[in-house]
């Protein structure tokens, strides 16, 4: 049987003592169901009603004015229930905020700005609500997928974004879920980056370009939605090739490799070999700088040595010139073993004293016969008929080759003191 049963016996069923028996607030002639159903509605009539109760059972006055035991022992032991049950609304309202956690408050569905730091704190339940939101801890979000690429070459790519909760406000009710909005933005930036660059540019050295340009759209669209969220790095860890192309993909990256091993390997031998080139260039240009010298000073030199020459030559021209061929004729028979004698048929023979000297056998050794001179006086050196060679066997003239070269030596040495002497000059 319900409480609110109408007809006489349901009227000391009401529990807001609207009953005619004991309830001096009651209003029950004249009304009807309508009306008490409005006034149960009523919360300010309620409120009344359970303070006025709970009075009569503080001063021990029952539903019937005190004359029956059984309704005070109800009003008390309601009383107790109650104090019970605020006491217990009261210790379930404290909680606890953890460390880096921030505590969002809601006051009947409104969102308050005040928001809760960490510790110990108190909250009326089934007034206010407090959601905690981590703000410290480093969230990680992963996206990957088949893409396009803008010369229409198909590639699978993994990225892995890492962000904090910046705004816990924002990040509860700004959008529906912002672990998924971020989710969606990031798939979208990405596929966005990989369809602006080409294939090879991304799994080579494009690799930092479509890191950093995805990070960057990400930020925006996170910007505009205002969903709290602060991006912290974003990983490009994979681009591969789909697994049917994945071999020709392989052999072009390995040809690409092999490119740029080979451009290294010619650049460290220019780097070698260019240094060495100029060094060897630049001994050359100061070789030059050292010959131009050089060639410069013995020119000087060679000026210096006829001007001295010149005075003496217009002193005495014949003595002069005949000292200049007799030192020029010295020069030239110093540096050679052959020795040119000047016999009486004016006819020039070359002595291999050579081979003469190292005791072989000059059987077939043949006077050598130069033109006659034209002219054979002063200038010429004349030899005495005992040095003249004759056409004799070697045998029959000389009995040894070390003796021969010794008379030899000595007569063309007297030759030229002879000659000197008679020119006034003397050796020198």
């Amino acid at each position: 049987m319900a409480w609110n049963q109408p007809g006489n016996n349901g009227q000391d069923r009401d529990p807001w003592g609207s009953g005619n028996n004991g309830n001096p607030g009651g209003n029950n002639s004249g009304g009807s169901n309508k009306g008490r159903g409005q006034q149960s509605l009523n919360l300010d009539n309620i409120f009344s009603k359970l303070s006025g109760l709970l009075g009569k059972v503080g001063s021990g006055g029952g539903g019937n004015g005190g004359n029956g035991p059984g309704p005070a022992m109800g009003g008390r032991l309601f009383a107790i229930v109650a104090v019970i049950a605020v006491v217990i609304w009261g210790l379930s309202g404290f909680y606890t905020i953890k460390e880096g956690e921030l505590g969002v408050i809601t006051r009947f569905g409104q969102v308050q700005p005040v928001m809760v730091g960490p510790g110990l704190n108190w909250k009326p339940n089934f007034i206010d609500a407090v959601r905690p939101v981590n703000t410290k801890a480093v969230r990680g979000l992963a996206a990957s997928g088949i893409m396009l690429t803008s010369d229409e070459n198909v590639v699978r790519v993994e990225m892995n974004v890492q962000y904090q909760v910046a705004d816990p406000i924002k990040y509860l009710f700004r959008v529906t879920n912002a672990d998924d909005s971020l989710s969606q933005a990031t798939d979208s930036a990405l596929r966005s980056v990989i369809g602006k660059y080409t294939m090879d540019k991304i799994l080579t050295q494009g690799r930092t370009i479509v890191r950093e340009d995805t990070k960057q759209e990400l930020e925006r669209t996170i910007q505009v939605y205002d969903m709290g969220l602060k991006v912290l790095d974003v990983n490009f860890q994979a681009a591969r090739p789909p697994e049917e192309v994945k071999a020709a993909f392989d052999d072009a990256i390995a040809a690409r490799e092999d490119e740029q091993r080979y451009i290294r390997e010619s650049e460290a031998y220019a780097n070698e070999v260019q240094p060495r080139a100029n060094g060897q260039a630049q001994r050359l240009i100061e070789n030059a700088k050292a010959y131009q010298v050089q060639t410069v000073l013995e020119a000087e030199g060679e000026v210096a040595k006829f001007s001295k020459l010149l005075p003496e030559y217009k002193a005495a021209p014949e003595i002069t010139r005949e000292r200049l061929y007799i030192e020029s004729m010295e020069k030239v028979l110093s540096n050679t073993s052959k020795v040119l004698i000047d016999d009486k048929s004016n006819n020039l023979m070359v002595l291999p004293l050579d081979q003469l000297m190292r005791g072989k056998a000059a059987a077939s050794q043949e006077p050598v016969i130069s033109a006659p001179k034209a002219n054979t006086g002063s200038s010429s050196t004349q030899l005495p008929p005992a040095a003249s060679a004759s056409s004799k066997p070697e045998s029959t003239a000389r009995p040894t080759a070390s003796q021969d070269s010794n008379t030899v030596t000595q007569q063309r040495n007297a030759a030229y003191a002879e000659r000197l002497g008679a020119a006034g000059l003397g050796r020198g």
